[in-house]
């Protein structure tokens, strides 16, 4: 899943709109505007099209831990320059106050079994001999998830 992917899962999951994002970005320090964040949303063969960095993705999910938890005293996170699946997926778990059993009852409720030591391998340092690489299949059931619980189809 790129950034661009998972910014716009958020964002409709939690129906921000671009001032919301903004703002999100300004709790970790970083500038964005509206014409950045409107090409960033557009879908990859548009022709504004622009590619959310590591870098600026990283930003956005350490603002929304801010915006969500509070910032901390005087310290504004620095953001990765490489974000990996498992640093998006924990970042997600911190900003959302989820537990595992909360993730876990997030893929269950999506039809996607993982197991609590298979879960945990996420959250490993990568040198620990049980890390695991959090795949694009795990991450995009967790923000399904997240989105059927925040906003339940209609239909």
């Amino acid at each position: 899943m790129t950034n661009n992917d998972i910014l716009r899962r958020i964002r409709y999951t939690f129906d921000f709109d671009d001032a919301t994002v903004i703002n999100i970005f300004k709790c970790a320090d970083y500038d964005a505007n509206h014409e950045q964040i409107s090409n960033w949303l557009k879908k990859d063969d548009a022709e504004a099209y622009a590619s959310c960095s590591d870098q600026t993705f990283a930003a956005f999910l350490n603002g929304l831990i801010i915006k969500n938890r509070g910032k901390q005293d005087g310290i504004v996170p620095v953001a990765e320059k490489k974000l990996t699946n498992n640093i998006v997926l924990r970042k997600l778990k911190i900003a959302l106050d989820l537990k595992n059993d909360d993730i876990l009852n997030l893929m269950a409720a999506v039809g996607f079994t993982l197991g609590k030591h298979e879960l945990s391998a996420f959250f490993r340092r990568i040198d620990h001999k049980h890390y695991r690489l959090c795949k694009d299949q795990v991450l995009r059931n967790f923000l399904q998830g997240i989105q059927q619980k925040n906003r339940p189809s209609t239909e």
